[in-house]
């Protein structure tokens, strides 16, 4: 069985792809099944190589990738994205992780960074490079005064239902929606409110009042 983290790269630069792709191919646990260099390249692609993390340039012409991580995130809600990008400012990570993305790191970040990015994406988890983790934090701070105004109103509406014990197939049939989707709600749940299971999704409804 192969558990290689499957990879496509999209960037509009040839050689940024190629460097990529050079410092991967040195971790087993990795595999580039792709390249793209422009957004609705990769938007074609992903159905075709079916990859678990995508690495997508923020600053493409034609479709950028907060676009990108906004389509991904409808369609391929699965599929986890991470944002190179070189800005430092907190409203592009805002921006992208509003979009959908799961990881920001700075493209002038080391190697070491980049593979601590990935793994950390291929193992269900978030990155933000240290370099705009406190401008990350400073930004939360001032923009969320309640975590709940993360959420969407779709995901409040699950995570309501998640905090009353349901099951994804009981929110499924009340929302009228499929229980892939209950699970990709709850996953999008979990990461905006930081948490890593169901008892801990119930223990913060009940500090905001929405439960007993």
């Amino acid at each position: 069985m192969n558990s290689r983290s499957r990879i496509l790269l999209v960037d509009d630069h040839a050689l940024v792809r190629k460097g990529f792709r050079l410092i991967l191919s040195h971790y087993d646990e990795f595999e580039v099944v792709g390249e793209a260099g422009s957004g609705a390249e990769a938007l074609r692609l992903i159905p075709v190589l079916s990859p678990h993390i995508l690495i997508l340039d923020v600053g493409m012409p034609g479709m950028n990738g907060v676009e990108v991580a906004q389509q991904v995130s409808r369609n391929f809600p699965h599929l986890r994205v991470l944002i190179l990008s070189m800005h430092q400012d907190a409203v592009y990570v805002r921006e992208t992780l509003r979009a959908g993305a799961r990881g920001y790191l700075l493209k002038d970040a080391a190697d070491n960074e980049l593979i601590a990015a990935v793994r950390a994406l291929a193992a269900n988890n978030s990155y933000i490079s240290p370099g705009v983790s406190n401008a990350v934090l400073s930004d939360y701070q001032q923009f969320v005064g309640n975590p709940l105004d993360l959420l969407s109103t779709r995901e409040r509406q699950v995570f309501l239902l998640l905090a009353e014990g349901r099951t994804a197939k009981d929110i499924a049939t009340s929302l009228d929606i499929s229980v892939y989707t209950v699970d990709a709600h709850r996953g999008k749940i979990m990461k905006k409110l930081q948490l890593s299971s169901s008892s801990e999704l119930v223990r913060f409804a009940i500090r905001q009042g929405l439960a007993k």
